[in-house]
């Protein structure tokens, strides 16, 4: 299981939002890049980058950040954030991106992951967003009727690689892991699960730690300095 911690662009800044809201920012670095290196140094084995510009407005800038991140680091880096092409999927693993995290167009177009997988195998994630067990969309913005756990469901047959499950309600919010969710979301799919949102401190982890995932996305809890990686990465026993 990895500790992965999150890396979110906005405006070319390594930003955080509480719970996924534009006007709740906290600008933590001028340069993303730095603040992948930093994690890298500290022991990641895996990062998780978010281009908010791209999941908003679904344009964006943040292209050259993205790829800088991935240049800076020799671990891999997974991408999400305003995917909605073929061709922008395949700029990022052209970057040398791990995989690519489909969020939106992955519920209103199950195709385009189909499609995604069929041209890059093994390489994309879908991101399962979801606020009171519900999937929402457009960077957060909506929230659809679909249950998550029916969303999950189905992402095997769409020939998705792994899933990245948020608990919005939680997200930047340091108020800890929602686990029975995300044990329910573990169950309803054989792929590899990775958690996001919530954790704010090594008991956190250390509940999640006996959840069958693949890894736990830590943002906040980390730049506030509310543990550090290498405590968080012991807590996994």
């Amino acid at each position: 299981m990895h500790i992965i911690p999150a890396v979110d662009i906005r405006g070319g800044k390594a930003v955080r939002l509480l719970r996924g809201e534009k006007s709740r920012e906290t600008v933590y670095s001028n340069s993303p890049a730095d603040m992948a290196r930093r994690w890298a140094a500290e022991g990641a084995t895996y990062l998780h980058v978010v281009d908010l510009d791209g999941a908003f407005d679904g344009m964006s800038e943040n292209a050259i950040h993205i790829r800088d991140i991935v240049m800076a680091v020799d671990i891999p880096v997974e991408v999400g954030g305003g995917v909605r092409d073929l061709d922008k999927a395949k700029r990022l693993v052209d970057y040398g991106v791990e995989r690519v995290i489909v969020g939106t167009r992955a519920l209103l177009a199950p195709e385009f992951v189909a499609e995604l997988a069929g041209a890059l195998p093994g390489k994309i994630n879908v991101g399962v967003d979801a606020r009171d067990g519900l999937v929402a969309v457009k960077g957060w913005t909506e929230t659809s009727g679909v249950k998550a756990v029916d969303f999950l469901a189905g992402l095997e047959a769409l020939g998705a690689s792994g899933a990245i499950y948020t608990d919005i309600s939680r997200d930047g919010a340091l108020q800890g892991a929602n686990i029975p969710a995300l044990r329910a979301a573990c169950a309803a799919t054989p792929l590899p699960v990775i958690a996001s949102g919530g954790v704010a401190s090594v008991e956190d982890v250390e509940a999640l730690s006996g959840l069958p995932l693949f890894g736990i996305i830590v943002g906040k809890a980390l730049y506030e300095g509310r543990m550090t990686l290498e405590e968080a990465m012991a807590a996994l026993g």
